[in-house]
C-alpha cells in the first residue's frame, strides 16, 4: 500500500507541475496575443513606423501634363509646348563621398558631356564637377578629445597592462549643401535623355546623384510672329491668349505610384491612387500663319525705311470678322532699327485717327442728314481758314485740292477744310445728334477685345467739359475724338460687308483632341449702320481714292483688281506732348475687291518729322497695304481665271513682238492665221478683232531708233543694246512707251528709257 500511495503521490506532483509549464505557456501564448493586438491594431508607433517604411518603398511621383497648344486657322501650331528633362546634381551626396571614385567618373563623364553637347571642351566640364563638389561638400575639423583605446573587457585589461589604456581622437564635422547645381548646358528631351542616362554618374552607379525635373517648355515655331497677340504668363509678364485662356491651356497633373526595387531603380505600381495627367486644352485663333508672315515682314521693312517709331497692321476677313493677321512692331531703343512685337498697338493704343475718322463723318452727313454728293464747298486752294466763326478752329488742306469740290473729290483727296465746314454746317444747331450717330456707329464702345487690352475709346460729351467751340469742326476730320486702330478697320469692314458690323474674332473654338468644347460664333454688333444708298455713296467715294486719290500710287498701276481705300494722316499730341512737337500716326484702310469685298487691311504707323522721308498716310502706310493686298491677291486662286474645257477655240488675247522666227512658232500654233514679210530679223506684232497675227519687220538700219513697243523686255534690250543704245527700264510686262521715237536718228553711247506696263 506505501508502494502505490508513493507512485500516486509522484504522480500527481508530476500533473501538478506539467499543468504548472501549461499555466505559463498559456500565460506566454496571452501576452504574445495581447501584444500582437496592441501592435497590430492599438499601437500608433506601429502605424507610425508602418508609414515611414511605405514611404522608403513606395513613391508617389507627379505625372505632368502638357500645355494645350495656340493653333493658327489650318492648325498651324503658333505656340505649343515640348517636355524638357533638367539635371539637377547633389554635390553632397553620399554617392560622391569617395573623392578617388568620384573624380573618376567624373572624368569619363565630362568627356562624353564635351562630345555630346560640343559647347565646352571636357576638362571645363571636370573643372566645373570638382569646383561644385568641393563648394557643396567639406570636411572640417573640429577638435581634439580622449577615448579608451579599446572596447571589451579583456582588450582594456590588456591596454591597462601596457599602460595604455586611452587614446586622442580628431574630431571633424562634414558639411553638405544639398542644393541642385546645373551641369548640362540646357536641359534636353527625351530621346537625348535615352543617351546620356547610360553615362556614368547619370546611369545612377553611384546612387541617387541628381534629380531629374521635368519642363514644359514654350515654344513658338513661327518666332515674332503676333507674339504680343499670342501672349505670356510668367515672371515676365501676364497678357494675351496665353493668359486669358490660361486655365484651360494649364491642363491637370497627375500622379503615379512607383515601388522601389533596387538603388535607384523603381517599378510603377498598379493603384487606386493613381491619377492619369489631363493636358490642357488647344485654342484655334483666326490668325493665317502665311498673311500674317507677310504683313510682319511688310510693316517691318516699312518701319526701317521710315525710321518710324512704331507701327501695325491687321488684315480682317470681311464675312466673319477674323483677324488674320495683326502685328504690331516698335522700337527697341531710340533710332536702333531694331523692331519687336513689344506692345499691341493695334488695341491699345487711343489715338486721333484722323482723315480715316472721315467716313465716319461721311456716314452721318449722308445718311443722318441726307446731304447730296454733289454739295460743294470752298477749300481755299489749300489756305487755313476758320471753321465756326472767328473763334473756330483754324484748318487747311495738306495740298492744294482747288475750290469748289463736291463729296467724292473731297473723300479722295481728303480735304479737311471740306469735312470741317459740312459737319459745321449740318450739326451747329445740333451738336449731340452727331455724337448720338458716332454712337450708333458704335465708335463710343469697344468692340469685345477688352480682355486683350483693348483700349476705351474717347468720343466728347456735348455740354462737358471736353466740349468746345473748337470740338465739332475737329470731330469732323478726325480730330477731339481718341480711338484705337480696331474701331477705324471694324468700321471700315461694315462698309465692305453691305453694311453690317461684325465684332473682330481672334479664337474660333477650343478643343480638346479632335472634340471641339467650346465654338466662338461671329458676333454682330450693329445689324445695319446705314441705308444701301448710303452705302453705294460711301463705296464709290473710296473706289475713287484708290483710283485717282490720296492711295492711288499704291493699288492704280500695281493692283490689278478694283480696291477700296482712305488714307488718313494725323498730328499727335499725348502725354503732354504738343502738336509742335512734330509726332504723327499715318494710316491707311483698304478693302477688295471692291465690287465683292472679301478682306480689310488697315495699316498704322507713328513716327516723328525728320526721321524718314515722309510723314502722310499714303507714304508711311501705303507701301504695307500694297504688299499685303498683292500677296493675297496672288494667292487666292478663286479671282483668277480659268480656262474651261470646251470645244470653241481660244486664241491670246496679246503677243509680243521680238524675233520673228519665234513669234511665228509661236502665232502658228495658237492664233488663226500669222501673215509676215520677213521669216527672220525683228519685228512688232499687231492683232485684229479675229486675233489674227500681222508681224512686221523692224527698220534694220543701225543709225535709227527701232520701234520695240509691244516686245518683251529681254528682246528689247537686245535689239536697242545692239545697236550701242544705253537702256533704262521701269516695269513689268510688254514695252508700252519709248522716249526716242522710231525712226529718228541715234548715236552710240545714247541713253534710252523704255517703260514695260
Amino acid at each position: 500500500m506505501a508502494k502505490l500511495k508513493r507512485d500516486t503521490d509522484v504522480k500527481d506532483e508530476m500533473f501538478s507541475r506539467v499543468k504548472r509549464v501549461y499555466g505559463v505557456f498559456i500565460l506566454v501564448a496571452l501576452c504574445v496575443v495581447v501584444r500582437l493586438v496592441w501592435v497590430s491594431a492599438l499601437s500608433p508607433e506601429t502605424a507610425y513606423n508602418a508609414k515611414r517604411l511605405e514611404r522608403r518603398i513606395f513613391i508617389a511621383d507627379s505625372v505632368y501634363s502638357r500645355r494645350g497648344s495656340i493653333l493658327a486657322r489650318d492648325g498651324e501650331p503658333l505656340a505649343t509646348s515640348i517636355l524638357r528633362y533638367r539635371v539637377d546634381f547633389d554635390m553632397a551626396s553620399d554617392g560622391f563621398d569617395s573623392l578617388a571614385l568620384f573624380r573618376e567618373q567624373a572624368d569619363s563623364l565630362a568627356k562624353l558631356l564635351s562630345k555630346f553637347f560640343g559647347d565646352r571642351s571636357a576638362s571645363e566640364y571636370r573643372r566645373r564637377m570638382i569646383e561644385e563638389h568641393e563648394k557643396h561638400y567639406r570636411v572640417v575639423y573640429r577638435k581634439d578629445t580622449t577615448v579608451l583605446r579599446s572596447e571589451g573587457f579583456f582588450a582594456r585589461i590588456w591596454d591597462m597592462l601596457r599602460h595604455d589604456e586611452f587614446k586622442t581622437v580628431k574630431l571633424y564635422d562634414t558639411l553638405r549643401d544639398h542644393r541642385p547645381v546645373t551641369i548640362l548646358p540646357r536641359p534636353v528631351d527625351y530621346n537625348e535623355w535615352q543617351t546620356l542616362r547610360k553615362y556614368p554618374i547619370l546611369n545612377w552607379n553611384l546612387g541617387m546623384t541628381f534629380n531629374l525635373v521635368t519642363l514644359d517648355q514654350r515654344v513658338y515655331p513661327y518666332g515674332e510672329l503676333a507674339r504680343r497677340t499670342l501672349g505670356l504668363v510668367g515672371d515676365r509678364g501676364n497678357y494675351g491668349i496665353e493668359a486669358i485662356y490660361r486655365d484651360r491651356l494649364e491642363g491637370r497633373n497627375g500622379r503615379m505610384i512607383r515601388q522601389r526595387i533596387a538603388p535607384g531603380f523603381s517599378t510603377v505600381v498598379h493603384s487606386r491612387e493613381n491619377i492619369d495627367a489631363e493636358d490642357g486644352m488647344d485654342i484655334i485663333t483666326t490668325l493665317d500663319a502665311d498673311i500674317q508672315h507677310i504683313a510682319d515682314q511688310a510693316l517691318r521693312r516699312q518701319l526701317a525705311e521710315q525710321h518710324a517709331i512704331w507701327g501695325t497692321s491687321m488684315v480682317m476677313e470681311v464675312a466673319t470678322g477674323d483677324i488674320l493677321a495683326i502685328a504690331n512692331l516698335g522700337e527697341t531703343s531710340e533710332r536702333s532699327g531694331v523692331y519687336v512685337e513689344k506692345e499691341n498697338y493695334a488695341l491699345s493704343r487711343r489715338m486721333e485717327p484722323g482723315s480715316t475718322f472721315k467716313l465716319a463723318a461721311m456716314l452721318a452727313l449722308v445718311e443722318d442728314c441726307g446731304m447730296s454728293v454733289d454739295k460743294t464747298y470752298d477749300t481755299h486752294h489749300g489756305r487755313a481758314v476758320r471753321v465756326g466763326g472767328n473763334r473756330g478752329p483754324l484748318i487747311q488742306d495738306s495740298h492744294d485740292i482747288g475750290g469748289e469740290i463736291a463729296l467724292k473729290e473731297a473723300v479722295a483727296q481728303s480735304s479737311n477744310v471740306y469735312f470741317a465746314e459740312a459737319v459745321y454746317d449740318h450739326y451747329k444747331d445740333d451738336p449731340e445728334r452727331y455724337v448720338k450717330f458716332l454712337r450708333h456707329l458704335r465708335l463710343d464702345r469697344t468692340v469685345g477685345l477688352d480682355e486683350m487690352g483693348e483700349a476705351t475709346p474717347l468720343i466728347p460729351e456735348y455740354g462737358t467739359k471736353q466740349w468746345s467751340l473748337h470740338t465739332l469742326p475737329n470731330m469732323g476730320y478726325g480730330y477731339a475724338v481718341e480711338l484705337p486702330p480696331i474701331h477705324m478697320l471694324t468700321l471700315y469692314n461694315a462698309v465692305a460687308n453691305d453694311g453690317c458690323m461684325v465684332a473682330p474674332r481672334l479664337i474660333r473654338e477650343v478643343r480638346r483632341g479632335n472634340h471641339v468644347v467650346e465654338r466662338f460664333p461671329t458676333r454682330v454688333l450693329v445689324d445695319r449702320i446705314c441705308s444701301d444708298a448710303t452705302l453705294d455713296v460711301v463705296r464709290e467715294c473710296l473706289e475713287e481714292t484708290a483710283r485717282t486719290g490720296t492711295a492711288h500710287a499704291y493699288f492704280r498701276d500695281t493692283v490689278t483688281m478694283r480696291v477700296a481705300a482712305k488714307t488718313g494722316t494725323a498730328k499727335v499730341a499725348q502725354s503732354g506732348i504738343t502738336y509742335a512737337d512734330g509726332y504723327y500716326l499715318g494710316s491707311m484702310v483698304t478693302y477688295f475687291p471692291a465690287d465683292e469685298p472679301k478682306y480689310t487691311v488697315m495699316t498704322s504707323i507713328y513716327t516723328r518729322r525728320g526721321r524718314g522721308t515722309t510723314v502722310y498716310g499714303a507714304g508711311l502706310a501705303g507701301p504695307v497695304q500694297r504688299d499685303i493686298v498683292n500677296y493675297i491677291y496672288y494667292r487666292d486662286e478663286e479671282w483668277h481665271q480659268t480656262v474651261e474645257p470646251s470645244e470653241e477655240e481660244h486664241y491670246p488675247a496679246q503677243v509680243k513682238g521680238g524675233n520673228i522666227a519665234e513669234v511665228r512658232r509661236v502665232a502658228d500654233k495658237f492664233s488663226p492665221r500669222v501673215s509676215f514679210t520677213d521669216r527672220n530679223g525683228w519685228g512688232t506684232v499687231r492683232m485684229d478683232s479675229l486675233r489674227n497675227v500681222d508681224i512686221r519687220t523692224v527698220e534694220a538700219d543701225r543709225t535709227t531708233m527701232p520701234n520695240v513697243v509691244g516686245m518683251g523686255l529681254k528682246d528689247a534690250l537686245y535689239l536697242l543694246e545692239s545697236r550701242g543704245l544705253r537702256v533704262r527700264s521701269t516695269g513689268e510686262g510688254r514695252v508700252r512707251t519709248q522716249s526716242i521715237r522710231a525712226g529718228e536718228r541715234i548715236r552710240a553711247g545714247q541713253t534710252v528709257s523704255i517703260t514695260l506696263r
